[in-house]
């Protein structure tokens, strides 16, 4: 039995909105790629449905951000929090 798995897949306007949120919080420009998906961990120590964002700054090392939750259901607030525990 695998401990991580895929969640059906999140509309693409919920990464789109989720991406931009980021954008805005963060600071990041175009220049700047990004990935939004979401997990799910099957373990019982896992906190179930995350959303992981990873951040491609240019000249920087990559960064990940998680988000309890699936992605769909994060607010702008949400990110904004999240982001302020980012290394």
């Amino acid at each position: 039995m695998a401990l991580f798995g895929r969640a059906p897949k999140p509309d693409a306007t919920a990464r789109r909105r989720v991406e931009a949120w980021l954008r805005e919080a963060g600071g990041y420009g175009p220049d700047t790629a990004m990935t939004v998906s979401e997990i799910v961990c099957v373990d019982p120590a896992c906190p179930g449905t995350e959303t992981v964002i990873l951040v491609f700054a240019p000249g920087k090392k990559t960064r990940a951000v998680k988000i309890p939750g699936a992605l769909e259901a994060l607010s702008a607030s949400d990110v904004a929090a999240a982001l302020e525990h980012f290394p």
